[in-house]
């Protein structure tokens, strides 16, 4: 297992393992890696001939009073989950790397990146749509994995490859869930035992949308009005948003179609969790 620090060298590992033949894969992480993480390694591990995970916690696509501080950090761990999974390569650059003085340059989606997430986080998309840039650059990755949980956020990444033209394609894997439908999450360390609890309400949610969908309801206003009830059972938990949009643009829809997302965000204490489900 290689240790990245640098934009050179990790394009210098990337050009070299180019030059051996097969595709080279990105997973970008901040790290605290989990089984959610690990499917989206073995996923790159076995369409690529080389992958690289990134482990990098980014101070731009976190708010003023949010977590970046006390965000989990295991980097020995990390490491080797990510070996054990097929990894060839860590890149783990300081901030300075990525964002040195006088940085000015940033990206941002126009419109995608202040829906859903973006409206509750201010700022956060366009932290991610540029770091995510400046790794897909350094990387010169064939492929970039990504999870499903954070479905708003691929939607503003696809779109950023495809107005930049950018040459990687994103690949997005499904959700990992804790056996009782829990879905992964970093910030699930975050959680007491009665708040853990609680936090069950979002995939009991995310389930009861499914099943009315399942059984053929279409209509926006019966779906939303389900899933609010199901959060009602658990007052305790605020809800940031219920959503039910198209996955490409994020705007509500009335009537779910294929591709449509239902997404929703709560506060559990006070840990923000996400979760979805994308109709096929």
């Amino acid at each position: 297992m290689e240790i990245l620090q640098t934009v050179a060298e990790l394009r210098a590992w990337s050009r070299e393992r180019r030059g051996q033949g097969g595709a080279i894969g990105l997973v970008p992480t901040m790290g605290a890696l989990h089984a959610g993480h690990a499917s989206l390694i073995r996923a790159a591990s076995h369409a690529c001939a080389h992958v690289v995970v990134s482990i990098f916690v980014n101070p731009t696509q976190f708010g003023p009073n949010e977590d970046f501080e006390r965000y989990p950090r295991s980097f020995g761990e990390d490491c080797r989950l990510a070996e054990a999974e097929g990894a060839e390569a860590v890149f783990a650059p300081a901030v300075e790397e990525l964002y040195p003085a006088g940085a000015a340059t940033y990206v941002e989606v126009s419109g995608l990146s202040v829906r859903l997430d973006g409206a509750s986080r201010p700022g956060h998309f366009r932290g991610v749509a540029t770091v995510v840039t400046k790794l897909l650059a350094a990387a010169e990755a064939d492929r970039a994995y990504f999870g499903q949980k954070d479905a708003a956020q691929v939607a503003v990444l696809r779109r950023m490859v495809a107005d930049l033209r950018l040459g990687t394609e994103l690949v997005v894997c499904p959700i990992v869930r804790e056996a009782d439908g829990l879905a992964l999450s970093s910030r699930n360390r975050y959680l007491n035992e009665a708040e853990r609890a609680q936090a069950l309400v979002l995939s009991r949610a995310v389930r009861r949308v499914e099943a009315l969908l399942k059984a053929g309801e279409r209509r926006a206003e019966v779906l939303l009005a389900a899933a609010r009830a199901t959060f009602a059972t658990e007052p305790e938990v605020r809800v940031d948003y219920v959503e039910l949009v198209d996955w490409g643009t994020l705007e509500p829809v009335e009537t779910a179609a294929p591709g449509t997302l239902f997404a929703v965000a709560a506060w559990v204490g006070a840990t923000r969790l996400i979760d979805n489900a994308v109709m096929g």
